[in-house]
């Protein structure tokens, strides 16, 4: 009987586990959106003729910026180009870009999650590695649009405070994104150098082993014209 209680007791949590984190995301004006981070970056590893697809939560008014790099690939095929396609909350494309290494930026005109989709549709024999760098910057302070509604109006000097410290992080943010490209950039050549360092390696040990080798059979066959055959009393060579 206690195993039956037991086991009714794990459903019955199980069903309230998943109703609440089925809850709906579009919320009252007393409950914010649950969006997750602004900004993402990673490398991912898509398979052969594959297709990755992320989500980002933006408000409106604000600036989706999405770029990405192919840094490797692996298998038998070496193609770099990848497609890359960004979506509106309804499914309907905004942007495309297919290229080793691209970018896809556009001003935010409704609010919900976009959708990001990488497709290695060229290459069927080799996955590829590519780095993402994605998000949402806003202009103002949007985070606290509710706290901005409830505050009374500031004075000067700390109006031009709050102008200037929003200056300065919108350069720190755009320093980030170039500090990001760099990464891209470096990370990439880094695996280029590293392929070329192996392919130099094994062609330079196979041309070594194929020049030894032509080397050992030139010598064998040198030999061979230049040995002449013992004589003796029953074995002499015909004339």
């Amino acid at each position: 009987m206690f195993p039956l209680l037991f086991g009714a007791g794990l459903v019955v949590l199980n069903l309230v586990t998943s109703a609440r984190s089925q809850e709906p995301l579009s919320g009252s004006g007393d409950q914010l959106l649950f969006h997750g981070a602004d900004r993402s970056d990673f490398a991912i590893m898509i398979p052969p003729a594959g297709i990755e697809c992320f989500w980002q939560f933006a408000r409106q008014t604000g600036y989706f910026y999405f770029s990405y790099e192919v840094q490797r690939t692996l298998g038998m095929s070496h193609d770099r180009h990848v497609a890359a396609t960004a979506h509106t909350p309804q499914g309907f494309l905004i942007d495309s870009s297919q290229n080793v290494r691209g970018q896809i930026n556009f001003s935010i005109k409704e609010t919900g999650f976009y959708q990001l989709c990488l497709k290695n549709q060229q290459n069927h024999f080799g996955s590829v590695q590519v780095y993402l760098n994605f998000g949402v910057f806003y202009e103002g302070p949007e985070m606290d649009h509710k706290q901005k509604n409830e505050r009374k109006q500031l004075n000067d000097t700390l109006d031009a405070i709050e102008e200037s410290t929003q200056k300065v992080q919108n350069n720190i943010f755009h320093m980030w994104r170039y500090y990001n490209f760099a990464r891209m950039r470096k990370t990439a050549d880094f695996f280029l150098l590293q392929s070329n360092y192996n392919y130099v390696n094994w062609w330079s040990t196979a041309q070594s082993l194929v020049i030894v080798l032509s080397g050992i059979l030139q010598l064998y066959f040198l030999k061979r014209l230049f040995n002449v055959p013992k004589t003796t009393d029953t074995k002499k060579p015909r004339c």
